[in-house]
């Protein structure tokens, strides 16, 4: 894929670029994001293949072993979900009754639907829209320097954080802002995106469990009485 640098006038050069087209693009994708996601991550997959943009520059490389890369991933979300819960979000002074989903406790009915966000929309939508997609606009226009790297975290991990205010207010958006940076960081450091893919989902599915199983305020009160 893009083995041909692509001419400044052609269409993937302009996709690629902030002119009129290629900012038009970002528009899209964005607001498709905002309004219907994952449906941004789709559109950010057809931009990149309208655009020639490698996939490896969305962080769509393959690991070094996919085994390895996924139960990596998993075990790294579980772990650290757990971590936000019972240590992070206390001193936060964080509900431990997250209100938006408490209504998935004990609700069979709503776990399809609930296992397809956690997977699907938070797993591979967010990651590949706000660290692939986010990382790659944000380093064409900034740079690769290590301050337009920290740069980059940061502004991802802020709108990432942001978009959780709507659904579950100032402790989701604390919760999400930190994980973002961790995320973030993470991306920044290896380029690869399924680590994260696995991790986020991870996170979340542990979330769900807890939620589900009506733990809580148990696991939030392991560290901090």
């Amino acid at each position: 894929m893009n083995l041909v640098p692509a001419r400044a006038d052609s269409l993937p050069a302009k996709l690629r670029g902030f002119g009129p087209l290629g900012l038009l693009a970002i528009a899209v994708i964005v607001f498709v994001q905002t309004v219907q996601p994952p449906l941004g991550a789709v559109l950010v997959l057809v931009w990149a293949w309208l655009s020639c943009t490698p996939w490896k520059e969305i962080g769509y490389a393959s690991p070094k072993s996919w085994f390895q890369s996924l139960a990596l991933g998993v075990a790294f979300g579980i772990s650290l979900k757990f971590a936000m819960k019972a240590i992070v979000m206390p001193l936060f002074g964080a509900d431990p009754i997250n209100r938006a989903f408490h209504y998935l406790a004990g609700n069979r009915a709503a776990l399809p639907e609930a296992i397809y966000l956690m997977i699907v929309v938070a797993g591979f939508g967010e990651e590949t829209f706000f660290r692939g997609y986010g990382f790659e606009r944000l380093r064409k226009l900034m740079g690769s320097s290590r301050a337009s790297i920290v740069a980059t975290v940061v502004l991802t991990s802020v709108w990432f954080g942001s978009a959780h205010y709507a659904v579950q207010g100032a402790s989701g958006v604390e919760q999400a802002t930190i994980v973002g940076l961790i995320f973030g960081s993470i991306y920044a450091a290896t380029q690869r995106i399924w680590l994260l893919v696995a991790a986020h989902a991870a996170f979340d599915l542990t979330a769900l469990v807890m939620i589900y199983l009506d733990l809580e305020t148990r696991v939030a009160h392991l560290v901090f009485k």
